[in-house]
């Protein structure tokens, strides 16, 4: 990478810039939750219906990150936004990222690139303010109806942000979506491992990381 030659800094939201313990609240709990309500089922017997029915679609298909889908096929009674604004208290930034992106603003223009639906992206920018960062905001499922594993979705974003692949950098911890993907492409990408449990030139274990990787762009 020639640091002097981005323009732009890509950022994936859920696992990058705020932990997922809010998706999995909705995802994991609460949707269970209505549905064993709904059916009289035990909870675990719900769940385990629940997260199979996931596992039958997979993260590779729209449906997958699409919560509208989600509520129409289980027929839960409950709309889905009370739902998630019920854990929009779960909704939390990592300790990093709000002093590091204020100091890639000054240097850079900033994306966010999801491939969460609208419904998840807009509530959780909302509780946390981070909107403010962000000249542009990306959902690849609801803006686009692709799922980023493919090199069309960065390719059109090159496209609307009016840029080579060289000129931006993307980061997120989707070791396929995030890294590979970008990466075949052209563009500078960097794989999140907040757990550290991959090494390599590629992997970033924080946000600070990146900071010292653009160190030298002017």
């Amino acid at each position: 990478m020639n640091p002097k030659t981005i323009k732009i800094i890509s950022f994936d939201m859920d696992g990058t810039l705020i932990a997922p313990e809010f998706t999995d609240w909705v995802w994991h709990y609460g949707i269970p939750k209505l549905y064993a309500e709904k059916t009289g089922l035990s909870f675990e017997a719900a769940k385990a219906f629940v997260v199979s029915e996931y596992q039958k679609v997979g993260d590779k298909a729209l449906e997958w990150y699409d919560i509208k889908y989600w509520f129409r096929f289980l027929q839960l009674p409950q709309g889905w936004r009370p739902l998630m604004e019920g854990f929009a208290e779960k909704i939390r930034v990592y300790s990093d990222v709000q002093v590091v992106l204020d100091r890639l603003k000054e240097r850079f223009k900033l994306v966010l690139t999801s491939n969460a639906g609208r419904e998840f992206i807009e509530l959780e920018i909302e509780s946390t303010g981070l909107g403010k960062y962000f000249d542009q905001i990306f959902s690849a499922t609801s803006d686009f109806r692709q799922v980023k594993k493919t090199t069309d979705f960065y390719r059109h974003l090159c496209r609307i942000l009016g840029i080579v692949p060289e000129e931006i950098v993307h980061v997120g911890d989707h070791f396929e979506f995030d890294y590979l993907v970008p990466q075949a492409l052209g563009i500078q990408s960097f794989y999140l491992d907040r757990r550290a449990q991959r090494k390599g030139d590629f992997v970033l274990w924080d946000l600070w990381s990146l900071e010292e990787r653009m160190a030298q762009a002017a």
